[in-house]
């Protein structure tokens, strides 16, 4: 009797990983919305809860928009501020094939200084 063997390799480990943490983005997305509507219901015992419920066909859908343009507005300012560089700058210093990449870089362009030296 042979029993069959799955070979699972460490690059589909990977490319399994990958495609997970893309379903994840954007099941983020869905929950950034129903964060939303939670905060909308937050309202309900609120006077502006209550118009909102009351004329809910025309403010939902500005409260919506609103929540969506400034959820805009931030990742812009985050974006502006630089803050999204300095944590992929990060990430780059914990990750070891970038930072071979980067030494390998290093030691290209101190090669080409010593030659451009040499030539003068």
């Amino acid at each position: 009797m042979k029993i069959h063997k799955t070979r699972v390799n460490r690059r589909s480990l990977v490319r399994w990983k990958v495609y997970f943490d893309r379903s994840r983005m954007y099941i983020g997305y869905i929950q950034f919305f129903l964060i939303g509507i939670v905060f909308l219901k937050s309202f309900d015992q609120h006077p502006a809860g209550e118009f909102i419920f009351k004329y809910a066909f025309i403010s939902v859908p500005i409260v919506l928009l609103l929540f969506i343009f400034l959820s805009l507005v931030l990742g812009y300012l985050d974006n502006r501020l630089g803050f999204r560089e300095e944590e992929l700058r990060n990430l780059t210093r914990s990750n070891p094939v970038m930072m071979e990449i980067l030494h390998s870089i290093h030691e290209l362009q101190e090669e080409i200084r010593e030659l451009k030296q040499t030539k003068s």
